[in-house]
């Protein structure tokens, strides 16, 4: 049957067309265009395109995403006819892309079929279901004191090069072999660390199943803006057919200073620290799109590790208090730990996860009941301790034990261990299997007895079994 074609009718077609008013750093002013819509594209005659994101009543500001050198004052402006979106699927495994989906590896664009929104609204409550999956990191701090289940939004804050991006980079190492796919967005960073990034990912064999979302320090402040709703509509896509995703925010800090940026540029009133007073909203409705989903619904979730810096450790600042409440918990870097050689620097005083050990595995959650109070009361006898006095035997016991437990919670970056190693440190501490060892054998000995377990012990192995296969293992060690 062949297809009639529609006959050309001559007729007046009726199209809006407004003008640039005046352009730079990144805006462009616009005047015309009245039934423009927020997030919505237009499009400039030299091909640029541009975002429109500030309704005025004379003029409209836009962000520009795509800029030649072409765009000056008085080039006309019509409407695209569309939202903002990118292309999703499995085909973005293993690529490099800006927030526009474009390639930033050098290897031609990746054949998409699909495309979601950048801006989407969140799953409603009746779609969600309860956090009930752990999601390990191979971090032994993380997964045994701080837990997190899949569908968690879980912050990572602290001072800048304290190890906040070896924690994610870990987290996302670990999920090879586990069936869950990640998603790494970087924002604002310099050329090098996003080589660096690449680099390690590549030699862990981590790119087959991660996607690498990148908005560089130099890009436009309106790439650094849509970069995390990009990496989160990538993850969104698999989320909603049934997989789960892991979803990296590196880092909220640089996004919300792109923000305050491109407000300050559109003359919004500045507020607190000069951010605009929307910039909880932003960041809620970006985080609130990671959950699980219930079965009915696909049975997916979204996993979200957003990074903050705080400076000089102040956790009271703008942005750092507003992602604290808006997360399920924070994992908190101390440079003072850093600086002291604990590796990772994770403050487990003021760490917490707020839903995690809900779905963390029952021999775990055990076994490390007791282990947070030993480690605090460690710390304040150790304090206490350096006044000189003399000691009662069970306060030195105590100290003793402590030191161990701190060495034994020093870990190297880009080793993650499995659940079956957590169990195991777990049981031989707690059990006092370790006590004849001094602090500073304990790291080679650990890696001597987890190198050697059984392939026979599993998670759900009864405790007795777990123990004799120790003690059989540490028996010429201790």
């Amino acid at each position: 049957m062949v297809e009639s074609v529609k006959p050309y009718q001559f007729g007046l077609r009726l199209s809006e067309r407004g003008c640039v008013a005046g352009i730079g750093d990144g805006i462009a002013w616009i005047r015309g265009l009245p039934t423009a819509r927020l997030d919505e594209l237009i499009g400039f005659d030299d091909g640029s395109t541009g975002l429109v994101f500030q309704l005025g009543r004379e003029v409209l500001g836009a962000i520009l995403l795509s800029q030649n050198r072409g765009v000056t004052a008085g080039m006309a402006v019509q409407h695209i006819g569309r939202k903002l979106e990118i292309g999703v699927g499995d085909a973005l495994l293993g690529r490099v892309v800006d927030p526009l989906g474009s390639p930033l590896d050098g290897l031609p664009p990746p054949e998409l079929r699909q495309f979601r929104s950048l801006e989407a609204a969140a799953p409603p409550i009746i779609e969600r279901d309860f956090v009930s999956e752990p999601l390990y990191t191979g971090c032994k701090i993380v997964d045994t004191l701080i837990p997190i289940g899949k569908g968690q939004r879980q912050l990572i804050i602290g001072d800048d090069g304290i190890g906040k991006s070896a924690l994610a980079l870990d987290a996302v190492v670990n999920q090879r072999g586990r069936n869950v796919l990640c998603v790494m967005v970087l924002i604002g960073q310099p050329r090098s660390s996003v080589a660096g990034t690449l680099e390690a990912l590549r030699q862990a064999d981590a790119l087959a199943y991660t996607v690498v979302v990148v908005a560089e320090a130099n890009a436009l402040p309106g790439f650094r803006y849509l970069a995390p709703f990009a990496g989160c509509a990538i993850a969104e896509h698999w989320m909603r057919m049934g997989r789960d995703t892991l979803v990296i925010y590196d880092d909220l800090t640089r996004h919300a200073q792109s923000y305050r940026e491109l407000s300050l540029l559109l003359q919004r009133p500045p507020g607190r620290e000069a951010y605009p007073g929307d910039i909880f909203y932003l960041h809620s409705r970006l985080l609130e799109r990671s959950t699980v989903l219930s079965s009915a619904y696909g049975g997916g979730s979204m996993t979200a590790l957003p990074i903050i810096e705080t400076r000089q450790g102040e956790l009271s600042a703008y942005i750092p208090t507003n992602l604290i409440s808006i997360t399920d918990g924070q994992i908190y870097l101390e440079s003072k730990l850093f600086a002291a050689g604990m590796l990772p620097a994770i403050d487990i005083g003021r760490s917490v996860s707020r839903i995690g050990g809900k779905a963390q595995h029952p021999a775990i959650k055990t076994a490390s009941a007791h282990i947070r109070l030993d480690y605090l009361q460690f710390l304040e006898l150790e304090l206490f301790a350096r006044f000189g006095t003399r000691l009662e035997a069970g306060v030195e016991e105590k100290l003793q034990r402590g030191r161990l437990l701190r060495e034994i919670l020093k870990q190297d970056r880009l080793q993650p261990l499995s659940e079956r190693a957590h169990l195991a440190w777990l049981l031989a501490y707690g059990e006092g299997l370790l006590e004849n060892l001094k602090p500073e054998q304990a790291a080679g000995v650990l890696a001597e007895l987890l190198a050697k377990l059984p392939d026979t012990l599993s998670l759900d192995s009864p405790k007795k079994q777990w123990l004799s296969v120790l003690r059989q293992l540490l028996a010429d060690k201790t």
